[in-house]
């Protein structure tokens, strides 16, 4: 008793690729963020499911993940996760979002989120960190160029105005931002491994997401490089336990 606790706010559904594997997304997540003597509890937001309102600040941080939706969007539930994210940011609650819980952060503190111009970046991407950001890492002893598995059409377009660059890629301008020190997104997917994303990859081509000559052809460059999946997970541990 006494430990942390987090909670998982879910975007999206669970595969059955992933249910079966790793227990859901819940299961991927746990595994590269949970430590001994915290308490893990999941929120299916994207069906609905919110922490009560005097549960809000029992968490001592959360977690955004990815989703098919866009952030650009105003489901019920989407503009429900804003007003979630407006009071956990009045709060200062440490909250760490991946991909579309990335962009939907920006637009939840008033940045904009839309299509890349660039269409789909699907695979493994080098991600630079900033030199002005170097205290973000440097005590890690993590580089500053790290590989991290991505797939999303989306993007941040624009920043809030009190948020802080810290990182970017070829293909996308703000690969992470910070805001205070209480809040980070992250454009890629740190908690992915190869397998997972080659399921997804089947996923959108059976949905139409994608087509099969892109399809195959992020497969085929998947095997060029590898995440670094143990820099990513000191990197998102520290600043979600308030180490950094």
């Amino acid at each position: 008793m006494g430990g942390k606790r987090f909670a998982l706010l879910l975007c999206g559904e669970d595969s059955e690729y992933v249910k079966k594997k790793y227990g859901g997304y819940f299961g991927v997540f746990v595994k590269m963020l949970a430590e001994e003597g915290e308490a893990w509890d999941l929120y299916h937001v994207a069906s609905g499911e919110f922490p009560d309102d005097d549960e809000i600040g029992s968490y001592d941080g959360y977690v955004i993940s990815g989703s098919c939706s866009d952030a650009h969007g105003n489901d019920d539930w989407i503009c429900k996760l804003i007003a979630l994210l407006n009071k956990l940011d009045s709060m200062k609650t440490k909250v760490l979002g991946f991909c579309f819980g990335h962009q939907i952060l920006a637009r939840a503190l008033g940045g904009k989120t839309g299509r890349s111009i660039k269409g789909w970046d699907i695979g493994v991407t080098a991600v630079h960190l900033l030199s002005s950001s170097s205290k973000l890492y440097s005590s890690l002893k993590i580089p500053a160029v790290l590989n991290v598995i991505e797939i999303h059409r989306d993007e941040i377009v624009e920043l809030p105005s009190k948020a802080e660059k810290i990182a970017w890629s070829d293909q996308t301008g703000i690969e992470m931002f910070k805001y205070g020190d209480h809040i980070m997104g992250i454009q890629g997917h740190p908690e992915y491994t190869k397998d997972i994303l080659l399921s997804i990859i089947d996923r959108c081509v059976k949905r139409n997401y994608l087509v099969d000559s892109l399809a195959e052809e992020a497969k085929a460059k998947l095997e060029e490089m590898e995440p670094d999946r143990e820099a990513w997970k000191k990197l998102c541990t520290s600043f979600l336990k308030g180490r950094l």
